[in-house]
């Protein structure tokens, strides 16, 4: 396209003609010739011709002030021009692919001789200032398709006959062909094209057997592309690999009901778990979770579990893996909306955890404190293991207010009339040492539970709880509080309470009492780490012990990569079990998440 403009601006086509006329001009440019065909007729009469290979469509009018031009058509080395000029005011606009204007001046050396030039500085009466200074370099030092006058003029000015723009476009037309046949002669060789012709006759079949198996690849692939499960999976996976090591000051150390737990510090120990989590949206607001995890599943095997084993010490991501050592399902819902703002998730394996008394520095066992008494209200959950149900969550209008609600049914998958149930806090064996009841969804161990949170920024929330149901066929209801609140972006302060009533256990009706406190410091040395300390007694019960268990634990998490935090913490415990006789347990870990 831009050779052709350069060339009619190149042309001395710039100069004004005498007598506007109409000029009709076909042509087929190919890599060896150009044959244009030129006819003309008088002022009054207009000449039509039909391209040959491709209709011009009309392009927006022209003023008559402006030269321009424009490359119309061009397809398989094949190019079609239409050149009309017409008698025209000033003000009058011109329907054409391109237009050449010329003033009125008479030519007196038009038949004068021109010389090729090689340089546009040999043009003596063309100045870089002039308009079409660069268009003529172009034509002349880069395609050598400008002639000048035997005196090194150029005349731009000048009259022009239709035999000098003849011999101008021919010119640089040709030099256009040689060009491209310079830079094309090397690709393909005739005898290259015989060869590539003569080996497709002679593997046609091999060929064709070929084309129809790529067909049939096409349509398989197509028939997997319409009936693949989900293009919607995400696959993510968390693997927690965590040393632990501790002991305790004085002889032994007892359970609340005074039977000997350990009389020397136990060993040191690792604990390990790995989970696979595969999410599937199939409307883009829902999701089908389903997680695959193991793990050394035995809340003793660490120190503080092994030392305290009721209370909420035990290492929380300890105790999460279903079976010990073995591969299991631990999540199995579906959550959707089905209006906005609210949410709905229901599914035969949950956790009550997963859905309220959520908290910004206190909640993650592999991200911040690695307990039960403190990421959670464990008054508030007495079934937190394997269950059935559903739960809700409504956001009115998005704004500051949200509720929540679940219920979640203990050995649910179960149809026997009685059993074992399985799928409960570890404080509800301290009460109810059977154990058993009715199982299935609707058995006598559940638990439903309502929250209330109100969070008018990212700096403060409070979420108030109840809690009730039943526990292997005795009613229990905890009522519970959960803040947060962020000073600034490095330090924050956050607590819990929890006040419960719990009937007919190992020790009469009782009403533990529950809370814990805390600091965290975001962002402490590095960007996304994360530092806490808490305080806190997990159950405080007259009926249970002498006194009341305190729990202090402190951790500093630090991102290794994007993939890898580590934390070294710290856990204190005194009056383990609500018994003074027992002396101070102090217990390290070093835990190690690599998520992926």
């Amino acid at each position: 396209m831009s050779i052709l403009y350069l060339i009619v601006l190149g042309v001395p086509a710039l100069a004004e003609i005498s007598e506007p006329t109409n000029i009709g001009l076909e042509g087929t440019v190919t890599n060896d010739s150009i044959s244009p065909t030129i006819s003309t007729t008088s002022k009054a009469t207009e000449t039509t011709i039909t391209p040959s290979a491709t209709q011009l469509s009309q392009l927006a009018p022209v003023s008559y002030s402006q030269n321009q031009a424009a490359f119309l058509t061009t397809a398989n080395n094949q190019s079609v021009f239409d050149i009309t000029t017409t008698p025209t005011d000033e003000t009058d606009s011109l329907l054409l692919p391109f237009t050449l204007v010329q003033n009125a001046q008479t030519n007196t050396d038009s038949d004068a001789p021109m010389a090729q030039v090689t340089s546009v500085s040999q043009l003596k009466d063309v100045q870089p200032t002039d308009w079409a200074f660069n268009a003529l370099q172009s034509l002349v030092e880069r395609y050598g398709c400008i002639a000048g006058y035997p005196d090194n003029l150029y005349r731009g000015n000048r009259a022009l006959t239709r035999y000098e723009f003849a011999a101008g476009l021919n010119a640089c037309l040709e030099r256009v062909n040689e060009l491209i046949a310079t830079a094309t002669s090397d690709l393909v060789k005739t005898e290259d094209l015989a060869t590539i012709k003569r080996l497709q006759e002679e593997f046609a079949a091999e060929l064709a057997t070929l084309r129809g198996r790529i067909d049939t690849l096409e349509a398989r692939t197509a028939e997997l592309e319409a009936n693949q499960f989900s293009t919607t999976t995400k696959l993510s996976g968390q693997v927690i690999i965590a040393v632990n090591s501790g002991g305790f000051s004085g002889e032994r150390i007892i359970d609340p009901t005074g039977k000997e737990i350990a009389s020397s510090d136990p060993n040191t120990t690792v604990v390990y778990r790995a989970a696979i989590d595969l999410d599937t949206s199939f409307f883009g607001t829902d999701q089908l979770k389903i997680r695959l995890d193991t793990g050394n599943n035995n809340g003793i095997n660490n120190t503080p579990g092994f030392l305290e084993p009721n209370f909420g010490s035990v290492l929380d991501f300890s105790i999460k893996p279903p079976t010990n050592s073995n591969l299991g399902v631990s999540r199995l819902y579906y959550t959707f909306k089905p209006f906005q703002d609210f949410t709905v998730s229901v599914g035969p394996e949950i956790r009550t955890t997963d859905y309220v008394d959520y908290n910004s520095y206190a909640y993650l066992s592999f991200r911040d404190f690695s307990t039960f008494a403190f990421i959670n209200n464990q008054l508030l959950f007495p079934v937190n293991g394997p269950s059935a149900g559903a739960a809700i969550d409504w956001k009115p209008g998005g704004g500051a207010l949200t509720v929540r609600a679940l219920y979640a049914a203990a050995e649910a998958n179960n149809p026997g009339s009685n059993g074992f149930v399985r799928g409960v806090a570890p404080f509800t064996r301290l009460l109810y040492p059977a154990g058993g009841g009715q199982l299935g969804l609707f058995g006598d161990t559940y638990q439903g539970t309502v929250e209330l949170e109100y969070a008018p920024s990212k700096v403060f929330a409070i979420r108030l709880q109840y809690s009730n149901g039943e526990l292997f066929n005795n009613h229990y209801d905890v009522f519970g509080a959960n803040f947060e609140l962020t000073f600034s972006p490095k330090l924050a302060i956050f607590g819990r309470y929890g006040y419960g009533n719990y009937d007919n256990t190992s020790f009469g009706d009782i009403k533990p009492n529950y809370w814990m406190a805390g600091v965290a410091f975001p962002d402490l040395f590095s960007r996304g780490a994360l530092a806490g300390i808490a305080v806190g007694q997990p159950f405080i019960a007259s009926e249970i012990g002498n006194n009341t268990q305190t729990n202090f634990e402190g951790f500093y998490n630090f991102r290794v990569s994007d993939n890898i935090q580590v934390t070294p913490l710290i856990q204190v415990i005194t009056n383990s079990s609500n018994q003074d006789a027992n002396g101070t347990i102090v217990t390290g870990t070093l835990r190690t998440v690599f998520s992926f």
